[in-house]
């Protein structure tokens, strides 16, 4: 930026001193993440009530008993969040993913939800939510590199 009174720029402000030594972390002390979100609870429930997420998991299970595939997800303020679905090779275009949604969609629906919200890549499930009446509302090009992170949601309700 130019300055035109070609006087000193101006003064950059400095950290306060109590937040020097700022380091990332990719292995953070135990309780780090608990700490953090009992600020930011505090912080925000006088405005939006408690978080209290609940999981949504519905396991696929092989012949032998372990785990293949299924959907892990939670119910949090009225939404359904869907954070990973896989269904294994055999079970594909048979209806099993379908099937596995509409489930999720039913306990959502029974613990009050107004929707569901889920993110793919641009190289994965994109037709799949398109036909269950998910509809886009946003999208991250270039992640991962060459593709895009795409954001869908779906309401129950009319709102």
């Amino acid at each position: 930026m130019r300055r035109s009174s070609g006087g000193p720029a101006p003064a950059r402000t400095a950290l306060p001193p109590d937040v020097h030594g700022l380091a990332p972390s990719d292995s953070p002390a135990p309780g780090t993440f608990e700490a953090i979100y009992a600020a930011l609870e505090a912080c925000s429930e006088p405005v939006i009530g408690p978080a209290r997420p609940r999981l949504l998991v519905i396991p696929i299970h092989d012949d032998g008993g372990s785990v293949a595939g299924g959907l892990w997800g939670y119910t949090l303020f009225g939404w359904l969040h869907v954070q990973m679905l896989f269904i294994p090779e055999p079970m594909r275009n048979r209806g099993a993913g379908t099937a596995l949604m509409a489930a999720a969609e039913a306990e959502a629906r029974a613990r009050g939800c107004r929707g569901a919200h889920v993110d793919t890549f641009s190289f994965q499930a994109v037709a799949f939510y398109r036909k269950l009446g998910f509809a886009p509302f946003g999208e991250l090009r270039d992640c991962p590199p060459g593709h895009a992170r795409l954001f869908f949601y779906k309401r129950y309700d009319n709102g």
